[in-house]
């Protein structure tokens, strides 16, 4: 499963007449943005990290758990019509503001795509996106 323009299904063979659908090649996730309380699609960028495996990483390979850079246009447009309408108040981090001016944002995988066929994930926000930050800056210091 890596990341394309397209998508690619593939079934597979189980018993008692089930099915699952193998997702060979994606290139959105359908992710949800706890604090704000909204899921939106976006396309998918890159694969950053994965604990388990480099492999995995660098074939761009999608499982559960990886970590992966989203475009952040989407939930922008939505962040700003909740903001202009009364919530002008709320904070956002810095961690995550400054994702935002780049166009991008760090989600994580929690579905499995070789089993369901789709990718759904949520965005990292406060010790867990930190952690991140700092397993990434250290594999690229390497």
């Amino acid at each position: 499963m890596g990341i394309s323009r397209d998508n690619w299904h593939k079934r597979r063979k189980t018993g008692g007449g089930n099915k699952k659908y193998c997702a060979l090649r994606l290139d959105v996730v359908n992710f949800s943005w706890g604090s704000e309380c909204c899921t939106r699609k976006t396309r998918i960028i890159d694969v950053v990290y994965n604990a388990s495996n480099n492999e995995l990483v660098r074939t761009k390979t999608l499982v559960k758990d990886c970590i992966m850079l989203i475009d952040s246009t989407v939930p922008t447009v939505k962040i700003q019509k909740k903001y202009d309408e009364g919530k002008k108040n709320a904070m956002i981090s810095s961690l995550l503001e400054e994702q935002f001016q780049q166009g991008r944002l760090l989600a994580c995988i929690a579905s499995r795509p070789g089993q369901c066929g789709r990718a759904n994930g949520y965005v990292l926000e406060g010790k867990e996106l930190e952690f991140y930050l700092r397993k990434i800056k250290a594999r690229k210091g390497k």
